[in-house]
């Protein structure tokens, strides 16, 4: 089953079901207002959902209408929690070697390395990423994240994979030149951590199949800079953490509210010639190779295209496909109100 939220003019959007292919979407009219609901109630909302899916792959629903990843918002628009996890050894052990000689970052073996982010307003897969200052050094991250319902504290490994209700891509936006002044004060990420993205839909599990495996999916993840490639990355090799860990993680101390959203780091291969899915990596790269990073971070009007193909090439989704603007201070209201 594929999820979305159509922009409406409110917060949080208009909950909608998605055909496979991303061609055809029906509202879950009189089902659930909006995706935030469908996780608060997702066992008696899911099988009327599947239902109206069902019926979008048969080209058998009533009032469906053409699928347009423009006009939708972040499958959940504003979260009640997002919190980002560091799952890939490689991206952990590059960045430190060639970046981290003060903050002495290390890459735990026994517990994941997870920071807390802004999440009262997600970015839609086609929203302008809107920066006020093009030298913090404007990065991307591919990630693959996940929308879980309610966890309770001290929840085990073993049944987290249990709570996971949707599966999407992330753009876990980054200002390069602004993470190390900040970590250096020993408190973590803020200014440097601003607005992420998500993909136009958010699938189950099971819509996945033999990839939704291990904790995680099994595809190559697809990156473009302004149109030429950049990653082209296997999400299921290299991770030493998956979902089902930084779920119990998170769950030590606390319960996890229907709606959080939890990340799993930026993908990462140490195979030779697949790419990145930062700059700062292959900053990294450049850097324990020539001495210095010759890559620069993006610049206003940059553009950045993250997509995930199953096996048939089909996009299982739909592309994230962003723009960097600058930000300008004249609006009355925030963009997400």
């Amino acid at each position: 089953m594929k999820l979305a939220t159509l922009r409406d003019g409110t917060r949080d959007g208009m909950l909608i079901v998605v055909s496979r292919d991303l061609q055809t979407a029906c509202a879950a009219e009189g089902i659930a207002p909006t995706m935030q609901v469908a996780l608060e109630n997702w066992d008696q909302i899911a099988p009327s959902l599947r239902d109206i899916y069902i019926r979008l792959n048969e080209n058998a629903a009533t009032k469906a209408f053409a699928f347009d990843p423009r006009r939708v918002m972040a499958p959940l628009p504003r979260a009640y929690q997002w919190i980002d996890g560091s799952g890939y050894r490689h991206h952990g052990e590059l960045m430190m070697k060639a970046f981290d000689t003060e903050n002495k970052i290390g890459f735990p073996l026994d517990e994941p390395l997870m920071y807390q982010g802004c999440s009262d307003g997600m970015l839609g897969p086609c929203d302008d990423i809107e920066v006020a200052d093009e030298s913090w050094g404007i990065d991307f991250e591919g990630e693959v994240a996940v929308i879980v319902g309610d966890v309770r504290m001290q929840t085990r490994v073993a049944q987290a994979l249990s709570c996971v209700r949707l599966v999407m891509l992330a753009n876990d936006v980054s200002l390069r030149n602004l993470i190390m002044p900040e970590l250096a004060k020993g408190f973590g990420f803020l200014q440097s951590k601003p607005a992420s993205s998500f993909s136009p839909v958010a699938v189950t599990p099971q819509e996945l199949g033999d990839a939704w495996r291990g904790g995680t999916v099994h595809l190559r993840m697809r990156l473009y800079w302004n149109g030429v490639e950049f990653g082209n990355l296997d999400t299921g090799v290299g991770a030493s953490f998956t979902f089902q860990h930084f779920i119990a993680h998170a769950a030590k101390t606390r319960h996890l509210a229907a709606g959080t959203i939890v990340g799993g780091g930026t993908v990462s291969n140490a195979e030779p010639g697949v790419g990145c899915s930062c700059i700062a990596e292959r900053r990294a790269t450049e850097r324990i190779e020539f001495g210095s990073a010759k890559t620069p971070f993006m610049k206003f009007g940059d553009r950045i295209h993250i997509e995930m193909l199953d096996p048939e090439g089909r996009s299982v989704f739909g592309a994230i496909d962003q723009v960097i603007a600058p930000y300008r201070n004249d609006r009355s209201v925030a963009p997400s109100m």
